[in-house]
């Protein structure tokens, strides 16, 4: 059976890829297999870590695509000759236009560090939402994975896990904890949903 073929897009390290490949190793991500990874950031440590698993790695530099729509019209050339049927956002840093995300209906998937609708959309990443969980008192929080609309987090919801907050948390000690509970398992697990019912549409079962 012929597997859904993933592009991965990243700016920075990369745990999240990390924890797909680790996935795609186990058995885990079985239906679907990671086929380029694409960063708009040279520097990107996440090119390394796809390299070192002998998957293709591509730049698609902001300095060569300042403009959004020179940037999407690159990406989605280099999408459409790998055959690509999923679109895995990891820690990527670019806002895509409501052009982009609807030719790709349901096919383009994002993890999120909170219980969406709380502390998600524009200006909502990275620390920025650990710091807001903690200066609100929350005493859960978690990671969402969802799919991508125009619409900044706004997308339908696929899979959510809850994670406690701690006294004595700090938004580096949250992140941690909100990655290796939520985040490293929640999106191997939507990649392989979201893959087996691709390959199901595509075999016509």
């Amino acid at each position: 059976m012929v597997k859904t073929k993933i592009a991965v897009l990243v700016s920075g390290g990369g745990t999240n890829l990390q924890a797909l490949l680790d996935a795609q190793g186990q058995g885990i991500l079985k239906s679907g297999e990671i086929v380029v990874v694409v960063s708009d950031n040279p520097g990107a440590f996440a090119l390394e870590r796809a390299r070192s698993r002998g998957v293709e790695a591509v730049v698609l530099d902001k300095a060569a695509h300042p403009a959004r729509e020179d940037f999407e019209r690159s990406l989605r050339e280099l999408l459409s000759q790998r055959g690509v049927e999923l679109i895995v956002l990891a820690g990527f840093m670019r806002i895509l236009s409501g052009d982009f995300t609807a030719a790709y209906d349901k096919r383009i998937i994002n993890v999120h560090p909170s219980l969406i609708p709380a502390f998600c959309g524009e200006g909502f990443y990275g620390l920025r939402v650990h710091q807001a969980v903690l200066s609100y008192g929350v005493k859960l929080t978690g990671a969402t994975v969802h799919f991508v609309n125009e619409v900044p987090d706004g997308g339908e919801i696929i899979l959510q896990k809850a994670v406690p907050v701690r006294r004595g948390d700090t938004p580096e000690i949250l992140q941690r904890r909100v990655m290796e509970q939520a985040e490293w398992k929640l999106l191997p697990r939507a990649c392989e949903l979201i893959s087996q019912k691709l390959q199901k549409e595509r075999d016509g079962r």
